[in-house]
């Protein structure tokens, strides 16, 4: 599936080739942290299935409670996160952010890792009461 996105300021732009069947939701405590939110969505791909068309992301290196170096590439203005990468022989294994994606309602999360550390709470969401907008 062909997707481009950019951050919220509009500063860095892309485009990627994924698969709609590589999106995943991560419940580890440094995606919450890194978000503000209980969890964060990730289509993952390679690295070269992602063409950056205007701006150049600033990048946080951090090794997780794996113990795998992971590279956070966000817009430096904004703030907005926009990919994931690795290192090593994981250094092709990229995740571009739910978020920043323009086809996101198209893209329906497949999995969930990390879930030792999801929210206690996460279960009962469908269950609030809601507004369409606030």
């Amino acid at each position: 599936m062909k997707i481009d996105g950019q951050c919220h300021c509009g500063r860095i732009t892309y485009e990627a080739e994924i698969d709609p069947e590589a999106v995943s939701v991560c419940h580890c405590r440094d995606c919450q942290a890194l978000t503000g939110s209980p969890f964060r969505v990730t289509a993952i791909c390679a690295g070269e299935a992602i063409r950056l068309t205007g701006g150049t992301p600033k990048v946080y290196g951090k090794r997780g409670d794996n113990g795998r170096m992971r590279f956070q590439h966000f817009c430096g203005d904004c703030g907005s996160p926009l990919f994931t990468s690795g290192e090593g022989d994981q250094a092709d294994d990229w995740g571009i952010r739910w978020g920043s994606i323009r086809q996101r309602d198209g893209l329906r999360p497949v999995r969930q890792i990390w879930c030792q550390s999801a929210a206690v709470w996460i279960d009962a969401v469908p269950g609030l009461p809601g507004r369409p907008q606030d």
